[in-house]
Order: structure tokens, then C-alpha cells, then sequence
């Protein structure tokens, strides 16, 4: 059987080196999370006012110092992480035609055999693909260029005779 957790992961982006949470740093965001909401200060209907995203910056940096946790990008981000996590493990267990799924409540796991998983993974990947290729054909279609170009001009119409090659300088 095949188990599926939220691993902590770094990667490069386009603003710089992203947070690799540990387990600790987790547990405790969330559990200042239900403080919180328990206090009730920061209550809006379903969700939290404005502003405790920096309550939550002081009351982490209480209970973890060296850890540096800013509510901007460090917890927004997280939070938006664990949202979109929690939906995909909800819709797993409680999702039409994912009756396979289960959950390991000693390992805090959903599981599911290797088929089903591989079944699943391929309908998620196939279904983010077919996103990605109407998004370029939109564009296409609109006459924008996909790469991010301020203008759509075809090499065809460039005039390039001027054009001279560099050489490569020696670093």
C-alpha cells in the first residue's frame, strides 16, 4: 500500500529560495492557529479578521525563536499550502468514485493500494496537462505570445541585415 504525506521541500523561485518547513514549525503554526481561533480576537464568521497573520508571526516567535517565521511571505504561504492540502485529502476521502482511499490513523496517512494511486495520479497529471494546453491555445488564439513577449512579431518582419554577431568575451 501506498501512504501519502505533505513532505517539507525547498525550491527555487522566481523571488528567491522558498522555506523548507520541518514538522515541528507545522505543528506548532497550526496549533497557534486553534489558539487563536479559540481566543476568539481574530474570529470573522469562517475565517479570521484582518491582521492575524501578525498575530500569529508574535505568538510563533514566542514558542520558536530561530526559526524567523515572518506572516508575509513565510506564514501566508504555508497556510495557502495547507488549505489546498487539506482539499486534496478531503476529496480523497470523502470524494465520489475515491472509495479506495483510506486513512491510517496511527500513521496520520490516507492510503490506498498502488493501483488505485497510480490510477489517480495519472487522471490528476492528465487533467493539469489538458489545463496547461488551454491556457496556451487561449493565448495563441488571442494573439498573445505565450513567453511572455510585450510584442507579437514574427521574425518575418524583422528587418535583421544590421545585425552583427559578438564575440564571446573570455569570463
Amino acid at each position: 500500500m501506498l501512504g501519502f504525506s505533505q513532505s517539507s521541500a525547498s525550491s527555487q523561485t522566481s523571488r528567491g529560495i522558498k522555506k523548507k518547513w520541518v514538522p515541528e514549525e507545522g505543528a506548532t503554526l497550526v496549533s497557534c492557529m486553534v489558539d487563536l481561533h479559540n481566543v476568539g480576537t481574530f474570529n470573522a464568521d469562517m475565517r479570521f479578521k484582518a491582521g492575524y497573520l501578525n498575530e500569529l508571526e508574535r505568538m510563533l516567535e514566542k514558542v520558536l525563536p530561530h526559526a524567523m517565521l515572518k506572516a508575509k511571505p513565510n506564514l501566508e504561504s504555508r497556510i495557502r499550502t495547507l488549505k489546498r492540502d487539506l482539499t486534496i485529502v478531503y476529496d480523497m476521502l470523502s470524494g465520489k468514485d475515491n472509495s479506495s482511499f483510506g486513512w491510517d490513523k496511527h500513521k496520520l496517512m490516507v492510503v490506498v493500494e498502488d493501483a488505485v494511486w497510480n490510477a489517480y495520479i495519472t487522471t490528476d497529471i492528465l487533467e493539469e496537462i489538458d489545463a496547461e494546453d488551454v491556457a496556451i491555445i487561449k493565448n495563441l488564439e488571442e494573439g498573445k505570445n505565450y513567453h511572455g513577449c510585450k510584442y507579437n512579431v514574427s521574425l518575418d518582419e524583422m528587418d535583421v541585415s544590421a545585425t552583427q554577431l559578438q564575440p564571446l568575451k573570455p569570463n
